[in-house]
């Protein structure tokens, strides 16, 4: 698997070495590509790119301090392999950053953004139709930032995207069968509904449920997303 990995790096360099260190293995580790629990190998790392250690360690203790990647004395670096409790946790503070974000929004939104919104639902509802997994992971996030952007909090949205970016590697949506994902579009459904209507309430109630679906999507399929076992 660190091969692969060290394969997907030296591909998609660019010549910004230090710069690209870090968004590269960023990009990797947010898109699946080195999945959780996955070793990173600092050596190979630099030489992929063709820079001295510096570089790697400092991308490294920033992927660290964004809860992305985990080091271990004697045991090196690894993809951040979280707990089923850990997920529920993170879920948990990222639906109530959202449902904060969302009251806010449903009162600043305009048309042009609300009819964003519906085109990515609609893309999401295709992506179910032809069974396209990975773009129904991708359009879900695009979806809930076209709602939550127009709440016009920077800091807010910036750790719910953070918060969000945690649970990235595991690809959930990607684990997820066809009748959740209808159950989820039409949780999707429910909230253009609310936001159309401007009804804080109504939204804020779909948002709750949709994020408790969320949670039983993780527990439903742990084995398959390499979730560790909660001691």
């Amino acid at each position: 698997m660190a091969d692969q990995l060290i394969a997907q790096l030296v591909e998609t360099r660019s010549d910004n070495d230090r710069a690209n260190v870090l968004e590269e293995l960023r990009r990797l580790i947010l898109s699946g590509g080195a999945p959780p629990g996955i070793q990173i190998p600092p050596a190979e790392v630099a030489n992929a790119f063709g820079v001295s250690a510096i570089p790697v360690r400092e991308a490294l203790k920033t992927l660290v301090g964004e809860g992305l990647v985990v080091h271990q004395r004697n045991a090196g670096y690894r993809v951040s392999q979280l707990s089923t409790d850990e997920l529920r946790e993170i879920y948990f503070v990222r639906g109530t950053l959202e449902q904060a974000a969302l009251a806010r929004a449903v009162e600043r939104i305009d048309d042009d953004g609300l009819n964003r919104a519906r085109e990515r639902h609609h893309d999401l509802v295709t992506a179910v139709k032809y069974h396209d997994r990975k773009a129904f992971h991708d359009i879900s996030r695009e979806f809930h930032r076209e709602l939550t952007t127009p709440c016009g909090m920077p800091r807010l949205l910036n750790m719910f995207e953070n918060t969000w970016n945690l649970t990235e590697p595991f690809q959930v949506m990607r684990a997820t069968g066809i009748d959740t994902q209808e159950a989820l579009n039409d949780d999707h459904a429910a909230l253009l509904e609310g936001f159309a209507a401007r009804d804080v309430d109504s939204v804020l109630t779909v948002a709750q449920v949709h994020h408790r679906r969320l949670e039983s999507a993780i527990i439903e399929n742990a084995a398959e997303l390499g979730v560790r076992h909660d001691d």
